[in-house]
């Protein structure tokens, strides 16, 4: 199985965010890349190589213009007003119900115009991991379309929980959408996307939700109980042409091996009966214990033998995009273990 992985993703760097009424350092931090490539070098996976520059227009396919320039030029935008000295860019206030989204001129405004939490800063190098993280998925999405039998990236920052002009959850742009896009752009008619992250791909939905080119399916904690609270039901079905296209698979919280493998059998299975030409699985590492209230002491392990008994997909040649995970040694032993029992199934 080929890595693939830029080391342009570190510029990323997060210094701090907004958890439980305190600024503290980020979670999402460049060390999470460096446990995950340690492990995967360790359990004999090859030397990760690194991805092409495909440019912008595969990104603006997934993503508003406007948005994309925001990013772009949000932290300069950010020092400009606040001074050299002013550090990462956090929002205070949010374009939330009841009131007008009309675009603000300061780069206050413009952060709850475009993001719905607090925890999701954008630094001097937030573009260009950002971009980069794209650009990994892109590659290991030609790759597949070349012919390889399977490819990682180590997408990081990671991308489920971004909209198609809108970030939050330390998702900026979504690699795992735009891995799909790629899929469908290169002449595949149908891509599924199957999340196992232990929150919902609620961008990942949205950017998908009328279109029945695209299958989404989540398999995640209830949102009622955990992050990002406003979205990941079962009943949203997709909407318009997408009907009956997205799928929700929400988990109370405590559960355990047995009820996730159900879930995630049936998850498998709406991924079989949509037999897509190419699938995207956004690998989140999340789940285990110790790392969330989903109570498995192994986080999605019993994913490479779900996949393996619905080998009939259309296709056995799947781009994993990481998604969640915090830094511990179990984040770079769980995406290892994971890979291992996919190249085994």
């Amino acid at each position: 199985m080929k890595v693939v992985f830029s080391a342009n993703q570190q510029r990323h760097a997060g210094q701090k965010e907004l958890t439980e009424g305190a600024l503290v350092p980020c979670f999402e931090r460049p060390e999470r890349a460096e446990i995950i490539l340690r492990y995967l070098s360790e359990a004999g996976l090859p030397a990760p190589v690194a991805p092409g520059d495909r440019g912008i227009s595969p990104i603006a396919a997934v993503h508003d213009s406007d948005y994309l320039s925001f990013l772009r030029h949000a932290h300069e935008a950010w020092l400009a007003e606040h001074g050299p000295e002013a550090g990462d860019a956090l929002p205070t206030a949010w374009a939330t119900h009841g009131l007008r989204k009309i675009m603000p001129r300061r780069i206050d405004g413009c952060l709850g115009y475009y993001c719905f939490d607090a925890g999701t800063p954008i630094g001097s190098g937030t573009w260009a991991g950002s971009y980069w993280a794209a650009q990994a998925a892109l590659h290991a999405q030609g790759l597949v379309q070349g012919g390889e039998r399977a490819v990682y990236a180590v997408t990081r920052p990671p991308g489920h929980h971004a909209h198609r002009a809108l970030y939050g959850g330390y998702c900026y742009l979504n690699n795992a959408a735009i891995a799909a896009q790629g899929f469908i752009d290169a002449g595949c008619e149908r891509v599924a996307i199957l999340d196992v992250d232990y929150h919902h791909g609620n961008g990942t939905q949205d950017i998908f939700y009328q279109r029945d080119d695209v299958l989404t399916v989540s398999l995640h904690a209830d949102p009622r109980d955990s992050y990002p609270y406003f979205m990941g039901h079962s009943d949203e079905l997709g909407a318009g042409p997408g009907a009956d296209f997205n799928r929700n698979l929400p988990l109370p919280l405590g559960t355990d091996w047995l009820s996730y493998a159900e879930a995630l059998s049936c998850a498998c299975a709406e991924v079989k009966r949509f037999a897509p030409a190419a699938l995207v699985v956004s690998l989140g590492v999340d789940t285990f214990e110790g790392g969330s209230t989903v109570a498995l002491s192994h986080p999605c392990l019993g994913l490479p033998a779900h996949w393996g008994g619905h080998r009939r997909f259309a296709t056995s040649h799947p781009v994993r995009a990481g998604e969640g995970g915090y830094v511990s040694e179990a984040l770079g032993r769980n995406v290892a273990g994971v890979l291992h029992g996919f190249l085994d199934a």
